[in-house]
């Protein structure tokens, strides 16, 4: 894409094409350099980037009664699982199947917090649909994790059982 004339030392004009501006632009990212705070701080190593994510899992359990419920109930699944001997593949798709679960519900947890900060205390229709749609992938994941769960677990409970 072609930009406004530039012209050069030898006074002959050329094109100034997009990929100038983009080389501008990163050049100038490189020259200036922000240290971001707070919120905004980015982290500047590895242990930094855990313990951020850590913040956010405490923070998840915390104020997020379902996240609460999704880990307890994921336990309880896992301990069954162990406890009627499934086969290793098996205990790997259960804990697959609760880490989806808890993974939507920290991605829910953090779209409302997104719109209710951009949006403040107002209704906003887009807003609604936005919640409304991380809700319901929740609520999809953990009703298929539930199916998942009886496929896997009922029939060697019911033969422990009977048996």
């Amino acid at each position: 894409m072609l930009a406004p004339q530039d012209s050069n030392p030898s006074g002959r004009r050329r094109p100034r094409l997009a990929t100038d501006t983009m080389a501008e632009g990163a050049e100038q990212q490189l020259r200036t350099k922000v240290r971001r705070l707070g919120a905004w701080q980015v982290a500047g190593d590895l242990p930094a980037s855990f313990r951020y994510a850590a913040q956010g899992l405490i923070y998840g359990f915390a104020s997020q009664r379902n996240f609460r419920i999704h880990v307890v109930m994921g336990a309880v699944v896992f301990a069954l699982g162990l406890w009627l001997q499934l086969p290793t593949a098996q205990l790997a798709v259960l804990v697959l199947t609760v880490a989806a679960v808890l993974v939507l519900e920290l991605l829910n947890t953090a779209t409302e917090a997104v719109v209710d900060l951009a949006i403040g205390r107002r209704f906003h229709p887009l807003a609604r649909i936005a919640k409304d749609c991380a809700a319901a992938a929740v609520l999809v994941a953990a009703l298929s994790s539930i199916v998942i769960a009886a496929l896997l677990l009922v029939p060697p409970l019911l033969a422990r059982l009977s048996g």
